[in-house]
């Protein structure tokens, strides 16, 4: 499991743009890795919205933005394609990077106890380490923390 102020090992997964990413391609770049539970619900399509809205923001100072969820490559193109986002979505079915993350946690829906993504943020730094974590999400206002963190705002 990835700490705070250490290095994130390598990954690679498979994104919307049907191409292997891994994390050492953006030596140099900050990122914004940030888990999401599913693709087009309510709180994961208003966060990837408040993304959306403040790229420019973030490609100005240097920041790609990878989202993650385990959904799949076609269930992330729609989710792009409707609403209109400029970066890339990467797919995890397998959960190697989720659980890299430690963001796999039970949740009680309906009821029933599932596993699933429990709504996180990571900011790593140009050389790979892991300087900021969010966990438990809320979406309001998480931009603004972002872009503050960031020195953005």
């Amino acid at each position: 499991m990835v700490e705070l102020n250490s290095i994130v090992p390598d990954f690679s997964l498979m994104s919307s743009d049907e191409k292997e990413h891994k994390l050492s391609d953006y030596k140099g770049k900050k990122v914004v890795l940030y888990f999401y539970p599913r693709d087009n619900t309510p709180g994961c399509s208003t966060e990837a919205c408040d993304f959306r809205d403040n790229h420019s923001n973030f490609i100005d100072n240097n920041v790609v933005i990878l989202g993650v969820s385990r959904d799949s490559l076609k269930s992330h193109n729609k989710f792009i394609e409707k609403l209109n986002l400029p970066f890339v979505l990467l797919s995890d079915e397998k959960e190697e990077v989720c659980n890299l993350f430690n963001v796999i946690k039970e949740k009680n829906m309906y009821g029933k106890k599932v596993m699933g993504i429990e709504r996180s943020t990571f900011i790593i730094d140009e050389n790979g380490v892991l300087v900021k974590e969010y966990r438990k999400v809320k979406v309001k206002e998480h931009i603004n923390t972002i872009l503050n963190d960031l020195n953005i705002l």
